[in-house]
């Protein structure tokens, strides 16, 4: 893979992966647009691997202040609603369904699903769900103001995000708008909740590059440049993304979702790439 490549693919993950606009189907699909051999497993990994270092580091205060205070230390941080002793336990709850998902559909995720006909589809319908949600819903809660139908309710929204096109923070910033969750704090919320399952698929497709054999040989420049590249941008979008979210809607991703969504359809109707 040449470097340029690389760091494209990275670039364009740090971006989609916390942006609510679904990095798999971009990931997708633009290299099938330039025509560009698929990188493999390994480079996947890599990628997902510098996405997990930015939330880690952007997160790791608030990863500090919701662990200690989860396990009974008096720890106050620089986020006040980070303070509920119930956080950490509502994470751990949260992360249970998309664990078992991953497991029983991860086939279906990476086989018939993964055509341009579904992910055109869950770009449209999960856009509009979020325009919707973000719309009108009242905002009332922060974190610290939490419940466990909350934490369920988003929890099992995540699970849906292992149909490509969905987008895990698109859809638990969706179902955590339903829940009268305020725009910040619901993507707070999808990161910190994020930051689990990332860590699980990564280690789970780690395990299957070992088994293959480990990183090929010529790729190990590429690898590190798309952890670096993804993680970068990913700290960046992140801070971008929380920043905006205090004076902005969601208006602009659901527009983006649904245009690209039809784009994504008519590429498979009628140049017939890769649906």
């Amino acid at each position: 893979m040449p470097l340029y490549q690389a760091i494209t693919l990275a670039i364009i993950q740090g971006l989609t992966e916390f942006f609510p606009v679904s990095s798999t189907a971009h990931l997708a699909i633009i290299p099938r647009l330039l025509h560009w051999t698929d990188p493999g497993l390994g480079f996947d990994i890599a990628l997902h691997a510098g996405t997990l270092a930015a939330i880690l580091i952007y997160f790791f205060q608030d990863w500090v202040q919701v662990i200690a205070n989860g396990l009974g230390f008096s720890y106050r941080g620089t986020k006040p609603d980070e303070n509920s002793r119930s956080l950490l336990w509502y994470l751990v709850v949260g992360t249970v369904p998309v664990l078992i998902a991953g497991a029983l559909l991860k086939k279906y995720a990476e086989g018939p699903w993964r055509n341009l006909y579904v992910m055109g589809a869950t770009l449209i319908i999960i856009g509009i769900v979020m325009g919707i949600s973000d719309k009108f819903s009242i905002e009332k809660k922060g974190l610290d103001q939490m419940s466990w139908a909350d934490a369920i309710w988003v929890g099992i929204a995540q699970a849906l995000a292992v149909v490509p096109g969905v987008s895990r923070s698109g859809i638990t910033i969706t179902a955590a708008r339903f829940r009268r969750m305020g725009r910040e704090a619901a993507a707070r919320f999808s990161f910190l909740l994020s930051t689990p399952a990332i860590a699980a698929a990564a280690a789970k497709d780690a395990l299957d590059l070992h088994k293959e054999g480990g990183v090929p040989p010529g790729m190990t420049a590429p690898y590190l440049v798309g952890i670096l590249v993804s993680g970068i941008v990913g700290i960046l979008v992140i801070a971008f993304f929380l920043k905006f979210l205090r004076h902005n809607s969601l208006a602009v991703f659901v527009w983006y979702r649904i245009i690209f969504g039809i784009i994504v359809v008519a590429l498979a109707v009628f140049f017939r790439i890769g649906g």
